[in-house]
């Protein structure tokens, strides 16, 4: 074990148990540093709260694909009939929302309890406290008692990620919920108003009206603002083909509850300069998230930071020398847990192992899990014309595809859609991979390693697909949006 210089408590301690967070302090033991990871979660209006492992594991992605993969199985439900499965009364069959509550909080406990004796083993020392800067080197851990603990250590990293916004509006906190609370909801959620159309926003509305509540997105401005438009338009368009409602270029006024425990939600047409109101049983909110620096204290430590979020250097590091900050809570960087895990394992690395290896944020690929997914890698098509100086220096290729498990049951190919954005010259460097379709994480990520060792036009159409699958389609495009041909297939097979 490393000694620890001028008799601080730690080599490291990590404020935050999220992704980040933990596999920094994780990697940092791998290399000799004593470490101790602070985490405490502040219960949110409603009062939900969780255990040890950030957004992802308890309020986030997993959740959410839980979630969505049951909107998924109930749709493969009433498809199994086309393939010849006799299910009595199909019509009749209902999802349990408590039920299916309980299995995914079950699952997120065993995976906190995993954590927790994760850190054991690694001998990583949790504190179940909120952290704030005394100084530079001094951390104090205020505990569930109200109790503080003084810890000291050398270097000290930032990962606390953050929590969604609430509008400033009458009824707002009192009477709505957000992602924070969804999946522990105690009670069917109903009729849903979902405020935002990031991809939280629509990932929610999706999977409620998967489950057979009534989703309703209101939109303030663009839908899936910083994707790919196009591609965000036809995700939005397919969500509508499925039932769920849009409220376009609208924001909310108020929110009142009623006597009969509805909510009246009243709201805004920008566009027309008139005023709305409907009643549901829930209204989420996703407009947005902020980072948790407001308890850190930072101004203790000296730490500059920028509204809710930290500037950092190439390095993650702030603007005091042994401090640095990985995850949500960094300015202007991707705000995805693969992210957030990578960049702690390499700050550790570098600050304990020896490694001169930077986290690399360009051309990480994603996901949104609508109903119709989406996912992507590199730069959008606008992104790219700006990047290479005009739409006259970028070629795309793109197309509409049939899904084979689509035929049987005659589900709607309309929105099935991909394209490659690629420089115009040359062997044709590929900007951006974008797909809407079926398992689309899945499919792009294998994509993503391509075109992060260089991919062009040249190779990817020089690669034989594998028959049948979605996944093949980016082999077989062939159609230029500049040509102005159909990108609509004849046949799967030719």
């Amino acid at each position: 074990m490393a000694p620890i210089p001028h008799n601080y408590d730690y080599d490291l301690i990590v404020i935050g148990g999220g992704s980040g967070g933990l596999a920094c302090a994780k990697e940092a033991i791998q290399h000799g540093a004593k470490v101790a990871c602070l985490d405490y979660v502040t219960p949110t209006p409603l009062g939900t709260k969780w255990g040890i492992g950030g957004t992802c594991v308890n309020v986030g992605c997993i959740p959410k694909k839980l979630m969505h993969q049951a909107a998924l199985l109930g749709e493969g439900l009433h498809e199994a009939t086309a393939y010849g499965w006799d299910i009595p009364n199909k019509e009749q069959i209902k999802p349990d929302w408590n039920k299916l509550v309980e299995s995914v909080q079950n699952h997120i406990k065993s995976v906190n309890w995993v954590t927790r004796v994760d850190l054991r083993d690694k001998h990583v020392e949790y504190v179940n406290g909120l952290g704030s800067f005394k100084d530079a080197h001094t951390v104090v851990a205020t505990l569930k008692n109200k109790s503080e603990k003084i810890l000291t250590a050398d270097k000290i990293v930032i990962a606390v990620g953050g929590r969604p916004n609430y509008p400033d509006i009458p009824g707002a906190i009192e009477h709505g919920i957000t992602s924070d609370d969804i999946f522990s909801l105690d009670r069917a959620p109903g009729k849903t108003l979902v405020v935002g159309a990031g991809y939280i926003g629509l990932e929610c509305a999706g999977f409620l009206k998967g489950l057979g509540y009534d989703a309703t997105v209101m939109v303030r401005s663009i839908v899936l603002r910083g994707f790919d438009q196009q591609m965000a338009t036809i995700v939005s368009d397919a969500m509508v083909e499925r039932g769920i409602n849009f409220l376009h270029k609208c924001i909310p006024k108020s929110v009142e509850k009623q006597a009969d425990g509805k909510l009246l939600v009243k709201w805004l047409n920008t566009e027309a300069n008139t005023e709305h109101s409907d009643v549901y049983d829930t209204v989420l909110w996703a407009i947005g998230r902020k980072g948790l620096v407001e308890d850190l204290k930072l101004e203790n430590a000296g730490v500059v930071f920028k509204g809710t979020k930290i500037e950092v250097s190439e390095a993650e590091g702030t603007n005091v020398s042994n401090i640095f900050a990985v995850g949500d809570v960094i300015y202007g960087k991707p705000e995805l847990t693969p992210v957030a895990i990578h960049a702690g394992r390499l700050l550790a690395r570098r600050l304990f192992g020896g490694s001169t290896q930077t986290m690399d944020y360009v051309d990480v690929a994603t996901t949104v899990f609508s109903p119709l997914e989406y996912a992507c890698v590199g730069l959008s098509e606008e992104d790219a014309i700006k990047k290479m100086g005009g739409e006259e220096n970028i070629e795309v290729y793109h197309g509409f595809y049939k899904p084979t498990e689509f035929f049987i049951p005659q589900k709607s190919v309309r929105y099935c859609y991909l394209k490659a954005v690629a420089e115009r010259s040359g062997d044709q460097k590929v900007l951006g991979l974008h797909y809407v379709g079926p398992v689309a994480g899945e499919v792009i990520q294998g994509f993503a390693v391509a075109l992060k060792a260089g991919l062009t036009i040249k190779t990817l159409f020089n690669t034989v697909g594998i028959h049948p699958t979605t996944a093949e389609e980016f082999t077989r495009l062939n159609i230029t949006k500049r040509s102005g041909l159909d990108p609509t297939p004849a046949s799967c097979c030719s």
